[in-house]
């Protein structure tokens, strides 16, 4: 086998359907939009789930139970590994974090996370700590600082 004589397999590539280029092409005339009506004129589309003005079925459908989403805390997650780029001896905050590039975005605060190896004595300022990193951090001498909200100190 030499690479003149690959081919892909049967199937697998197909000529475009050619729309608008007479009757026996089997796409002339409406271009296989059908008759008349909304779907047939140009530039209509429909947004998904859309049933022709009938009630939708999402909206039909009965709203019940709960729903954690409203009182969802959204923390950007950092990795202990992710630490090992500040100098020995920082003070590591939300400031540095972001300058760093490391807690980019909207959210609710910055959460720190056991995975990986931490080797330097850092002070770590930040919203939420997992229990390994925690341990980690202080075991090398440093710090773990919380940010409490403000709507928590009131």
């Amino acid at each position: 086998m030499r690479l003149h004589n690959l081919k892909p397999r049967p199937g697998a590539k197909h000529r475009r359907k050619r729309l608008g280029q007479g009757e026996s092409s089997g796409h002339g005339k409406t271009s296989g939009r059908g008759g008349k009506g909304q779907s047939a004129r140009s530039g209509s589309s429909t947004r998904p789930g859309f049933e022709g003005g009938q009630m939708p079925l999402i909206r039909r459908l009965p709203k019940r139970g709960f729903n954690n989403t409203r009182f969802h805390i959204d923390r950007i997650p950092v990795n202990l590994a992710s630490l090992e780029s500040f100098d020995n001896g920082a003070r590591v905050d939300v400031a540095a974090l972001c300058a760093a590039g490391l807690a980019n975005g909207r959210s609710d605060g910055i959460k720190i996370l056991g995975t990986g190896k931490l080797t330097k004595k850092l002070t770590v300022v930040a919203h939420a700590f997992s229990a390994s990193a925690r341990k980690a951090i202080e075991a090398l001498g440093g710090a773990c600082e919380v940010i409490i909200p403000k709507s928590a100190k009131a």
